[in-house]
């Protein structure tokens, strides 16, 4: 092992101890707060986060390198695991949505309009992923590992986010169509055997592209070691599988799958408020329920919470493989990006209904025909956000 390397691994042991310390204490605390003020299913949420964040990281299940590796080299295992993840998540929410409660709660899919909101906001969220350098779970994750960069997205991200509810309003009347979704048209097993086969096609297409490239395929799944399972690397397909648990616990906890963005618009309104802008005023807000949001405490937002697990996740993901070492030394082109591309995605997300997790996956898995508009239009976005990224420094 050179000098060097010594260096920064003395470094990066120097922070992971104390990283892991705070993390678990955090997450500690704020289990018991949920659980004492908020109630134990919050406090569940919070948990569900906290796996995620920690099976993003391991897994380095990014929507954004997968996308970038399929136009960039050809390589498609990130982009196939996704499939899978939505296949797994599709054979048990549409049932479950189907069904319409569970325990008394009441159970929605995520089921959107396909219009041109949806079309300009997700090819604006997938270029903005590229420049930013990562999607909405991805920049979580990223930052609360320890990259300093992606905390700039994400500060980004928030302002963005309250750009896109300001001019919520003015996105309402695009044209397009009223929401479809194929297990409400075509029933349970159609709806399922619809979503399969689109799976199928992606998944196809995608590894004909690869073998076109390269020879051979990369697969979703690979040895992994005993310990790997708790310093990571993971493999694809174990992260796919471990995001499919998530959004199914999400259901099962709040009732709708799992999103991420609108937590942003919230925090970025109540960081507003201090500063003099009345968000109340726009038509965003004075919806019921997110006005209601708006007035109470951060804690009482489903989002919010899993959202601070994620971070905390990923907190302590980092710290167990030793690769907790934040540099703040960052290129100037670098930061400019990380602002332009958290921008785009925050301002995205909102008039698109959503961003990877919320639309794509979370639409896609109930059977919403919004998910998959939302995907063409940001797999656009993100082809020409990995040509574009070389303009900043950006590899």
């Amino acid at each position: 092992m050179s000098a060097a390397t010594e260096a920064i691994n003395g470094r990066a042991g120097d922070f992971n101890r104390p990283a892991m310390l705070l993390a678990a204490a955090g997450a500690a605390g704020i289990c018991i707060y949920l659980t004492a003020f908020h109630g134990w299913r919050q406090a569940a949420l919070f948990a569900v986060g906290l796996s995620a964040g920690i099976a993003l990281y391991h897994a380095a299940f990014g929507f954004t390198a997968a996308w970038r590796e399929v136009a960039s080299s050809g390589r498609s295992a990130g982009l196939r695991a996704q499939m899978i993840m939505m296949a797994v998540t599709v054979l048990v929410f549409t049932p479950l949505i189907a069904q319409g409660e569970i325990g008394g709660m009441a159970l929605r899919g995520n089921v959107s309009p396909l219009n041109l909101a949806v079309i300009c906001g997700a090819f604006l969220f997938g270029l903005g992923m590229q420049l930013g350098g990562g999607c909405a779970s991805g920049a979580l994750f990223t930052a609360g590992g320890g990259n300093a960069r992606m905390l700039i997205t994400l500060a980004a991200f928030i302002v963005g986010s309250v750009i896109g509810t300001w001019h919520w309003s003015l996105w309402q009347d695009a044209p397009g169509f009223e929401p479809v979704s194929l297990s409400g048209s075509f029933g349970v097993g159609g709806g399922i055997l619809f979503s399969m086969l689109l799976f199928g096609a992606v998944w196809l297409i995608a590894a004909r592209y690869e073998r076109s490239r390269h020879g051979a395929i990369e697969r979703e799944w690979r040895p992994t070691s005993s310990r790997a399972w708790l310093t990571g690397p993971w493999p694809l397909l174990a992260g796919a599988l471990a995001l499919a648990l998530v959004n199914i616990a999400t259901l099962l906890l709040a009732g709708r799958p799992w999103g991420v963005t609108s937590a942003f618009a919230l925090w970025g309104a109540k960081l507003a408020t201090p500063l003099g802008i009345d968000v109340t005023q726009w038509a965003y807000w004075q919806r019921p329920n997110l006005h209601a949001a708006l007035e109470a405490n951060v804690f009482n937002d489903v989002t919010s919470v899993m959202n601070f697990g994620i971070m905390l996740g990923a907190l302590i993901a980092a710290s167990l493989a030793h690769k907790f070492a934040p540099s703040f030394r960052i290129p100037t082109r670098s930061v400019l990006a990380a602002v332009i591309g958290g921008l785009m995605l925050g301002y995205g997300a909102r008039i698109a209904f959503g961003c990877n997790i919320g639309a794509y996956f979370s639409g896609i898995s109930s059977t919403s025909m919004h998910g998959w508009l939302w995907f063409a239009a940001a797999f656009a976005g993100s082809i020409l956000g990995t040509r574009m990224r070389p303009l900043f420094g950006l590899r």
